[in-house]
């Protein structure tokens, strides 16, 4: 199922604005969630039922600490979550989420009015709207990067919170990178036209696989280069303890990345990606890590030069493997 483009077509059909104005209402029922001297607000729509609101407060908590592994604090240190329940027909327990940037960065979740922790916790969403947060991005322009940010780290957060396994991470992204390579629409068109334009002509997979291809090369080399020393998990910590609170553009992050790591690496990887026509190959990265695909199952080396890399990726830092 292309769950990004049935969001989109979802809120496109559901009265977006109302929805947003919801979230916001005064009567939310609040709580405060204080740690590293980090504060998350949550607020939750009164329409929900009492013992639904726990189940959201459980789902929530969960999400909340999977995100608090990348850095061992959470990326901001003043942030919300808002949920609020929608009748909207849908399979989907999150039919829509998104993250505002504004004075106070905020995720809004609009959920299933009946919804409970466990499905919420095995519902990629979460996981991807909280990974936006791990880059102070300004919020428009260069879309591929933030969300091929969030699309990669969605499936590490679950690994590393013991949702899927390893095996189970690596399968999930050799399928989106199918996905990506299957919506060949808008091969031959460089990804920041087909980024900008994302709205109004679509190409969501393309988008998100290749800006999720990015972070895997990128994390990949920075892994194999330094043996292990630096990772997308550092570089990124850098980039937190530096501007978490400041409104980057693309470009800006990733000459930050590059100066703040001592590495001549994102901005070099970003003006290549930025062009390319289709999702860009990913089998040699795969095979740096021990990593084969077998009639489309993957298929993890045990020992091997990358293997150790590898399962780092999917090991939260500071963690023993």
């Amino acid at each position: 199922m292309n769950h990004a483009i049935a969001r989109w077509l979802l809120g496109a059909a559901l009265s977006f604005a109302s929805l947003t104005a919801q979230a916001a209402e005064d009567d939310d029922i609040r709580h405060l969630r204080l740690q590293d001297g980090r504060r998350l607000e949550i607020l939750i729509s009164p329409q929900f039922k009492p013992a639904v609101r726990d189940e959201l407060l459980e789902w929530v908590d969960y999400i909340a600490a999977a995100v608090r592994q990348v850095y061992g604090h959470w990326p901001m240190r003043r942030w919300q979550i808002s949920i609020s329940p929608t009748s909207a027909s849908s399979i989907d327990p999150i039919p829509w989420a998104q993250v505002r940037r504004e004075d106070t960065v905020r995720v809004e979740f609009f959920t299933a009015a009946s919804a409970n922790a466990e499905e919420l916790r095995r519902n990629w969403t979460g996981y991807h709207e909280l990974a936006h947060l791990l880059i102070p991005y300004q919020g428009w322009g260069d879309s591929w990067f933030s969300e091929g940010l969030a699309s990669y780290y969605q499936n590490i957060l679950q690994a590393r919170a013991g949702l899927i396994t390893e095996q189970e991470m690596w399968q999930q992204l050799y399928q989106g990178f199918q996905r990506g390579l299957a919506e060949t629409a808008f091969d031959g068109q460089p990804l920041h036209r087909v980024s900008d334009r994302l709205r109004a002509d679509g190409g969501f997979m393309r988008v998100y696989w290749s800006g999720a291809w990015y972070f895997l090369a990128a994390d990949t080399r920075l892994r194999l280069q330094s043996e292990g020393q630096l990772s997308l998990d550092t570089a990124l910590q850098q980039l937190n303890q530096c501007c978490a609170e400041d409104r980057l553009s693309v470009a800006q992050l990733v000459a930050l990345l590059d100066e703040l790591n001592g590495v001549a690496l994102f901005r070099s990887l970003y003006d290549e990606v930025a062009v390319s026509t289709s999702v860009p190959p990913f089998a040699a990265i795969f095979a740096s890590l021990g990593i084969d695909v077998v009639d489309g199952q993957v298929r993890l080396q045990e020992t091997g030069p990358g293997a150790r890399l590898r399962k780092a990726i999917a090991t939260a830092p500071g963690a023993s493997l």
